[in-house]
């Protein structure tokens, strides 16, 4: 009885557990897998009863019975899954000296079971995964199952007196444990004239699988089924009396063990669903189809994130760096107010009007041209000079008073001019003074073209940077008076005007 409850416990705690993993387990990745397949079974069937002299070859009377199965497959998990599968098959037994208690006599006993009919429902458990991961053993796959189902069988026993004492030497009993009284108890079912009886039956084994194809698996299993009756062969053991037939027809228990058949097979399986494929050299790719989840490992499909090394990352940024900027994109070396990038002529005096590309200009002659010729007032082009201070000063020089004046009047003949005053110092005092300081020169400059007598004060527009902006090294006496400086830009209205920082404009 202690082995009976615990084969019992065994099976409620493994259907319990798979019916967990079936409801909260399944596979949902974010991969689609397939995760059905069909396996068909054919091999060698044995009977463990009492009616069996050797464990695992013939006796005298036995012929070499095998079966058949079909399981339909269900892989819930990397590691766990679900079947329901059926059998059907032949049994045979025989047994010799057989001694009945009750008469003294010895017989030479043999059953048959024709032709039994078993389903059951089992869950796997792939043993390899479990122990050595999914790193090993990639194409193999090592089951162990357990299940719980019914049987139907059909048993015919022969029992031939064997004592030359005994009055019945050589007579021979033809036994038949399915007839309708016999089978009250066990249930039973009616096929093609014989009565079948129906008993609970506990079905474990292992089963090994290796995969070929996509879409075909060949392995071998061994199933061992144990039945929930000790008359699969028609006997309770060494007490049954065969001439007065006594317990069989009511299916009394015995004393002897639970019958048990087992069956060794080659195993087929069909692994069903979509654009099937899988993994030769342990690496998986799920844009080239679907992997099966008996196979696969969910994780394996999900790409691992690319981390580079130190090299890696200044390869990838050397690769990206944008090309260098020319340098004489933010110098000025003649300090005219344009770029050496664009500058066409190259070392213009201190202090002279220049054209957008850099070219000195005669601002006399543009105001004469302007008067002679009556240009349109709506007619500007782009002019660039500098006027410079002395240190830490914020008053305009005589030298630049001059050109400012001329810039008034070129600005009241040209209305669709407008000018940008930039103010800059050199390096040498703190941040926020210095700014402060070319604030003071950009306001002076504007103060004086507004006394000057410019007509309409609000195009200018005024900005200061302080000494962030130097056009020469602070290095030497030239280069900080060149830094100490106004730009003065005629620009056409229409011009768009650069982005500068917040903060440093007005």
């Amino acid at each position: 009885m202690k082995k009976k409850n615990l084969y019992v416990a065994l099976l409620c705690s493994t259907l319990l557990s798979f019916n967990t993993f079936a409801q909260n387990r399944t596979y949902d990745g974010p991969n689609k897998m397939n995760t059905w397949s069909i396996t068909g079974y054919g091999g060698i069937t044995k009977f463990f009863g009492d009616i069996k002299e050797y464990d695992f070859k013939r006796g005298s009377n036995e012929k070499l019975t095998g079966g058949w199965g079909l399981s339909i497959n269900k892989q819930l998990s990397p590691l766990f899954g679900i079947q329901i599968t059926g059998f059907n098959g032949q049994l045979q037994g025989s047994k010799k000296g057989h001694m009945s208690v009750l008469s003294g006599d010895s017989y030479d006993v043999f059953f048959n079971s024709p032709s039994f009919v078993q389903a059951t429902v089992d869950g796997t458990l792939n043993v390899n995964r479990l122990l050595f991961g999914f790193k090993k053993l990639r194409r193999w796959k090592v089951d162990a199952h357990l299940g719980a189902g019914i049987i139907y069988y059909h048993t015919d026993l022969t029992a031939t007196n064997t004592n030359p004492s005994s009055e019945y030497f050589g007579i021979t009993y033809p036994i038949s444990t399915n007839t309708s009284a016999s089978s009250k108890t066990a249930g039973k079912w009616e096929r093609n004239g014989s009565t079948y009886t129906r008993e609970w039956v506990i079905p474990t084994g292992l089963a090994v699988h290796y995969e070929l194809t996509p879409r075909f698996d060949i392995g071998v299993d061994f199933t061992y089924n144990y039945v929930n009756t000790e008359k699969m062969d028609a006997t309770v053991g060494d007490y049954t009396d065969y001439q007065s037939q006594q317990g069989l027809w009511t299916f009394a228990a015995g004393e002897s063990k639970k019958d048990g058949w087992g069956m060794a097979s080659i195993a087929l399986t069909y692994k069903l669903g979509k654009n099937a494929v899988m993994s030769k050299d342990g690496k998986y790719d799920a844009s080239k189809g679907r992997y099966h989840l008996r196979w696969a490992n969910p994780m394996d499909l999900i790409p691992v994130p690319y981390n580079p090394t130190m090299n890696d990352a200044d390869s990838i940024a050397k690769a990206n760096m944008p090309k260098p900027v020319d340098p004489r994109l933010y110098t000025d070396s003649d300090g005219d107010g344009v770029a050496d990038l664009f500058d066409k002529e190259a070392n213009t005096p201190a202090g002279s009007v220049v054209s957008g590309g850099g070219v000195a200009m005669d601002l006399d002659k543009i105001i004469r041209d302007a008067i002679k010729n009556n240009l349109p007032k709506d007619e500007c082009e782009a002019l660039f000079s500098n006027i410079e201070f002395d240190t830490d000063k914020a008053i305009i020089r005589n030298a630049s008073k001059e050109t400012l004046s001329k810039v008034v009047e070129l600005l009241n003949m040209r209305t669709n001019c407008r000018i940008v005053l930039v103010g800059h110092t050199d390096a040498r005092a703190s941040d926020s003074y210095n700014v402060s300081l070319s604030r003071r020169r950009v306001d002076a400059a504007k103060r004086f073209l507004v006394r000057a007598g410019l007509t309409d004060p609000s195009r200018i527009i005024a900005e200061y940077y302080g000494e962030y902006r130097p056009i020469a090294e602070n290095t030497s006496v030239e280069g900080l008076q060149s830094n100490r400086r106004v730009e003065i830009k005629i620009l056409p209205n229409n011009t768009i005007r650069s982005t500068y920082p917040a903060g440093f404009r007005r």
